[in-house]
């Protein structure tokens, strides 16, 4: 997978949750409470990410319980929900963290993420995308949302940053 420059600078990267971290299905249990479905694999590039020094945050429009717990298990401390101003939350968590939007990153997938999307210094989308999104942004994934696209963007991140061969480096036996 080709490393966009802009990539290469992360020091923060955002996610939206759905269409992004999940297929963009909505789930609801008859008393009313909501359900996501999150890829595991999906998980573990975050984790990887996150070891690799680059700070890791959820935006999203949307309040949910499960994308709370899905954070926690991540170990992902800056979750904004229920968002209306994405880039103004983004604006809030780089005021909180001394950095730039040229060091933030975001993925997301829909009009409403333009604002973000445009404002960062690197950005992605996914294949089921809106198409305004899949023409503004560095890098559409090849992965449908939910099913390893943040994965793929982690793993792209870490090449970027010439972090990848250390990320995996646990998990590979030698080579003969």
């Amino acid at each position: 997978m080709p490393a966009p420059t802009p990539a290469r600078n992360l020091r923060l990267m955002a996610f939206d949750v759905d269409g992004v971290m999940t297929d963009g299905t909505l789930y609801f249990t008859a008393q009313g409470d909501e359900m996501k479905a999150f890829n595991s694999l999906d998980g573990h590039g975050l984790k990887m990410l996150a070891g690799a020094g680059v700070r890791l945050a959820i935006i999203t429009g949307r309040n949910s319980r499960a994308v709370e717990l899905r954070a926690q298990n991540l170990g992902i401390d800056l979750l904004r929900q229920g968002v209306e101003d994405k880039r103004g939350a983004m604006q809030e968590l780089l005021d909180g963290l001394g950095l730039d939007f040229a060091d933030a990153g975001y993925m997301g997938d829909d009009v409403v993420d333009l604002p973000l999307l445009c404002a960062c210094g690197f950005s992605a989308s996914v294949p089921g995308g809106h198409a305004a999104v899949r023409a503004r942004v560095d890098y559409v994934s090849l992965a449908a949302a939910g099913h390893g696209a943040v994965r793929e963007v982690c793993e792209l991140i870490l090449a970027a940053q010439g972090k990848l061969d250390a990320a995996m480096a646990a998990y590979l036996p030698p080579r003969r």
